[in-house]
């Protein structure tokens, strides 16, 4: 299956989920006269950064680690969590080059703002990329800060409860980092990001994208499509395993791209330290336009 193909299967997937989703919820809505009501969770809608949720209403840790994919849930109000690689390695081999790309840490501040709306920002400190052209033996070296992702996230379903979860996140690149590295464009887009419950362990995110980015050859725009699905396995209380298939679509002028990936990926929240967490992982590229294999270990914390 191409990578294109995917993207237009995780999207028609998402649509179709989140109309069975919805009817799950309405039914479940409606206890059996033989079932036992589980009680309501707490209000937490007065709360805001300015009045914080206390600490007894907190939801456990939930990040957008390791994998592509990200949750739907947000950071609850008046609270700060950091979401980082401490290391992050790629190689690629294309084009008779092969190109190595180093990130020095690539934090996420998040910010609660509501109980259900969270502000994010993105950037990566310091980054190297070294490029190798087989034929000449030629090397280039590039490092310097990179851009800058400014994004909201909004949960529309499930941030407190529930075996469905549904936010949006738009967002925004400021280009902050030179030219070796980006592209000195503002681009942005809109993602949509679903998750559900499964029976034994598991559960599945889909989290179609759209991307408006800026043409390699002018400063026109052009439509990138993403589309990450996970499946996720409570392998014990305190270790979560990740499988995922994520593909891309990028509709340049110049010529399309498309790119697809298998990513594996672990992530430990220790019992007695249930606000931090250590992941790691790795992607393997499925086709020759994208990375061949990705290496990463990153660390969470809320506070």
């Amino acid at each position: 299956m191409s990578a294109r193909s995917i993207v237009v299967a995780t999207v028609v997937a998402w649509s179709a989920l989140l109309g069975a989703g919805a009817a799950l919820g309405q039914d479940a809505g409606t206890p059996t006269p033989d079932a036992t009501t589980a009680p309501s969770p707490p209000d937490k809608s007065g709360f805001t950064v300015f009045n914080p949720t206390p600490t007894a209403d907190l939801r456990a840790l939930c990040t957008d680690r390791p994998s592509k994919s990200a949750s739907p849930c947000t950071v609850d109000a008046g609270h700060f969590q950091v979401e980082s690689d401490v290391f992050n390695f790629t190689a690629d081999t294309s084009g008779g080059a092969t190109t190595n790309t180093y990130l020095l840490s690539n934090p996420t501040l998040k910010l609660g703002l509501t109980n259900t709306l969270d502000v994010e920002l993105s950037i990566t400190p310091y980054e190297v990329i070294t490029v190798r052209d087989h034929a000449t033996d030629a090397r280039s070296r590039a490092e310097g800060i990179g851009d800058l992702f400014a994004k909201v996230k909004w949960n529309l379903l499930g941030d407190d409860g529930g075996n469905i979860g549904l936010a949006i996140s738009p967002y925004i690149k400021i280009p902050t980092a030179n030219g070796q590295i980006g592209n000195r464009a503002v681009e942005g887009g809109l993602v949509g990001l679903t998750s559900f419950t499964l029976p034994k362990g598991w559960s599945l995110n889909l989290d179609p994208e759209v991307d408006v980015l800026r043409d390699a050859t002018d400063g026109s725009r052009h439509i990138n499509l993403q589309a990450p699905l996970s499946l996720n396995h409570a392998v014990s209380k305190e270790v979560t395993a990740t499988l995922e298939l994520w593909a891309d679509a990028n509709f340049d002028p110049v010529g399309t791209i498309t790119q697809a990936s298998f990513d594996l990926g672990l992530a430990w929240i220790p019992t007695k330290i249930p606000t931090f967490q250590l992941d790691g992982g790795v992607n393997f590229g499925l086709d020759r336009s994208t990375p061949a294999a990705q290496l990463y270990i990153g660390a969470s914390k809320r506070f």
